[in-house]
């Protein structure tokens, strides 16, 4: 599943910047946060799902029966890897160009963009931010996936980018669509996305996921229901920006990831806290 950001340092509000990239999207106000003791933010443990949730029937077998154990991380754990700009492509950011072979992928186009936070508001820079998604029928590029939407030939569906000195980060795809599961009958998942963020290392990645503004099967997906708190559900979300899209081509959607304490993304992997 996933999460989203909190609203009390306001950091959905969005100008243009004078650094705008090339796509001409307007960047978030880098956020000047209120100075701290340098403690971390108690983080409120009801706000994560049950493990076991009946009504989202692949927990009732994935969920732990026994305690969990805490392990020791090794050094390179802890200290690897560490991500530059020349491990990125070009076209990394543009799932709309980085997998054409003879024109542009069928679909809504679309621009996400946000910025990975920590728990007073600071921009995270230089972190790896991956994301990956199903086309606009609604089917991920997988030998697994069987759904009978067709897999378009110039879409994969999976890209990545680095954050810049203020954690902010952007790309280019095209709204992914619903599609059935096998969870009840005429169960169906609501758009997403799925986000991965890399901390300094390999035992810090986060997964989460994005899901649309007004799709009405959000109140309606078995999995979401699970989320029992309706303001860490909202942290989900991403809210139209109309402030960011492209006039004539793209629509834009903004998604903050706050990496830490109660006002912290729900995270797939790592639902005891953050």
């Amino acid at each position: 599943m996933s999460a989203h950001v909190s609203r009390p340092l306001n950091i959905h509000s969005v100008r243009t910047d004078s650094r705008q990239h090339a796509t001409g999207i307007n960047r978030p106000a880098p956020l000047t946060p209120p100075l701290g003791d340098g403690g971390f933010f108690q983080r409120d443990r009801s706000i994560h799902p049950p493990a076991h949730a009946p009504g989202y029937k692949s927990s009732v077998l994935r969920s732990p029966r026994q305690a969990l154990l805490s392990l020791e991380n090794s050094i390179s754990e802890i200290t690897g890897p560490v991500f530059g700009h020349h491990d990125i492509s070009p076209l990394d950011n543009d799932l709309i160009r980085n997998y054409a072979k003879d024109g542009d992928p069928i679909g809504e186009r679309i621009v996400v963009h946000g910025r990975v936070l920590d728990e007073t508001g600071r921009g995270v820079p230089n972190t790896l931010v991956e994301f990956w998604q199903a086309n606009a029928g609604g089917r991920y590029r997988h030998k697994k996936d069987t759904y009978l939407a067709p897999i378009d030939p110039n879409f994969g569906g999976c890209g990545r980018t680095l954050t810049d000195e203020t954690g902010y980060y952007y790309f280019r795809t095209v709204k992914p669509g619903p599609y059935p599961w096998r969870n009840y009958v005429n169960s169906w998942r609501p758009a997403h996305i799925h986000f991965s963020v890399f901390g300094s290392g390999f035992a810090q990645r986060l997964i989460t996921q994005m899901y649309f503004e007004g799709d009405p099967l959000i109140p309606v997906c078995p999995i979401l229901a699970t989320v029992p708190d309706q303001q860490a559900l909202s942290r989900l979300i991403a809210p139209l920006d109309l402030n960011a899209a492209t006039p004539f081509d793209s629509l834009a959607y903004r998604f903050d990831i706050v990496l830490r304490g109660a006002r912290s993304t729900y995270f797939d992997n790592r639902r005891e806290g953050n």
